[in-house]
């Protein structure tokens, strides 16, 4: 380990005013946003404005690792469970001795140009491809927060380009009830502005730190979440996925993090998929939806009379032609309902989608959408399943058994990437034309490319201010990897 009263960094933080009981901002690596404007659009004005939007990745992206020692992860195994590390009697010590950094984006796969931003899963090192697995956040205009996307009774649009994706990937768009400052408090100032506060309905319980401290009690960080996109070019589902609590919040024990009752969160969803309903010809490479050229998804979230939601609705756009999403189906679960192509709560009833109906249904959904969430970007594969749920045969996609194989992926076609652009949200209708043009507004100025081991010049995007000696408290959730 290295001599602490010859590194630099501790002769740094060790003279600044800092907190004992809070991990520290490290200041070896920078933090600098890529930027990613976005538009919001008004039917009564007919326009969107833009937004000067930026992105920020996952606080488990980021090295985190004791002042004295850059070497080492704070996050391992190995130094959570060393009492001379990490007393679990006294957690705040494990806190007061670790640092988090800024990153590197292009070095995560990341990269924006303009109004568009590129995930790539493999990067080459100069000996072999590495997984990189990239997932970011939308982050408001002051770079401090994120952007709050309230879509109760709005819509979302985003161009997305999925060609470079084969069977096993799993590109994402979704919606998360992250508090939007990431969870920011005395023992977190630094919050969303590095990527802290994560929770899904998945609540992992793998994650090493919650609050600050570590995750000794194997709890998990729960919330809503609304999967808009999880696709690659041979299969697509959209799913909104319920948990018992308004926010994010902890489950804790085998019961109340376990699926199904009397759990806390819907791991399954409510999920639609084109192929698995009984129509394989919808979407895929030359098919109806061409995934072998870019389209636009535009996701509606309709309301009742009452206000509440009451349909989850998919609309394409591709080579300027509105296209619905199809309602053929050959599933007989749905011969006694009116279904045209959309989610309902006579949808997933007909599904019996027990724990999205159990822990509130669409009435549910739709106050965690009016309530705000927050926008995340994603990419990734499974070497546990291959992806099978969401590609595979004979049920959800073409996929066989074995094509989704992660190794297989890197060893044949490794530089496998998602785009996705145009980000538009707002009043029903607005992101739109029925000619199939995309309200663009103003144009959208934005950032280029961020690529390599440096953010370009021309790409800082939001700077923050990394003081020697400020304190950081990691999240409500120090990260892990998305899953639908």
């Amino acid at each position: 380990m290295t001599n602490p009263v010859f590194n630099p960094l501790f002769l740094l933080l060790l003279f600044a005013p800092v907190s004992i009981h809070t991990q520290q901002i490290g200041i070896l690596t920078p933090e600098s946003h890529p930027r990613f404007p976005t538009q919001q659009c008004s039917s009564s004005s007919g326009t969107c404005t833009t937004k000067q939007t930026s992105l920020v990745t996952d606080a488990l992206s980021r090295h985190f690792h004791p002042i004295s020692d850059p070497s080492v992860s704070c996050a391992s195994a190995d130094f959570i469970s060393n009492p001379a590390l990490c007393n679990h009697e006294d957690p705040a010590s494990c806190a007061a001795s670790c640092a988090l950094e800024g990153i590197e984006y292009g070095g995560i796969g990341v990269s924006s140009l303009g109004s568009a931003v590129t995930l790539r899963q493999y990067l080459f090192d100069g000996a072999e491809y590495r997984a990189v697995s990239p997932r970011v956040y939308l982050l408001a205009e002051d770079g401090e927060n994120y952007e709050p996307m309230r879509l109760l009774g709005q819509e979302l649009a985003v161009d997305v380009d999925v060609s470079r994706l084969p069977c096993g990937m799993n590109s994402a768009v979704y919606l998360s009830e992250m508090d939007l400052s990431g969870s920011r408090s005395e023992s977190n100032p630094a919050g969303a502005g590095y990527g802290t506060g994560y929770c899904d309905a998945q609540c992992f319980r793998s994650v090493p730190w919650i609050n600050g401290l570590p995750n000794i009690n194997s709890s998990g960080a729960c919330c809503n979440e609304m999967d808009i996109w999880e696709a690659n070019s041979r299969a697509n589902s959209f799913t909104p996925h319920t948990c018992s609590s308004p926010g994010s919040f902890l489950c804790s024990g085998e019961e109340e993090c376990g699926k199904g009752a009397p759990g806390v969160w819907d791991k399954d969803g409510c999920g639609l998929n084109t192929f698995n309903l009984g129509n394989p010809s919808f979407y895929g490479l030359g098919l109806d939806i061409d995934s072998s050229k870019p389209f636009t998804i535009v996701t509606q979230f309709l309301t009742n009379d009452a206000g509440e939601l009451s349909e989850i609705k998919r609309v394409y756009i591709q080579n300027g032609q509105v296209i619905p999403n199809t309602a053929e189906t050959t599933d007989s679960r749905l011969d006694g309902i009116s279904y045209e192509g959309s989610i309902t709560q006579d949808f997933c009833t007909a599904k019996n989608s027990s724990d999205y109906l159990r822990l509130g249904g669409m009435k549910g959904m739709g106050e965690a959408l009016a309530r705000g969430m927050v926008l995340v970007f994603s990419l990734w594969n499974s070497e546990g399943d291959f992806m099978s749920w969401l590609d595979g045969l004979p049920n959800n996609g073409p996929c066989n058994a074995t094509e989704g194989d992660p190794a297989l992926i890197r060893a044949r076609v490794p530089d496998v990437s998602v785009t996705f652009s145009n980000v538009r949200w707002g009043d029903i209708g607005s992101t739109f034309s029925n000619s199939g043009e995309t309200n663009q507004g103003t144009p959208l100025i934005g950032g280029d490319v961020v690529a390599g081991k440096a953010v370009a010049a021309e790409n800082r995007g939001t700077r923050v201010n990394v003081v020697t000696g400020a304190v950081l408290g990691l999240a409500v959730i120090f990260g892990f990897m998305a899953s639908a």
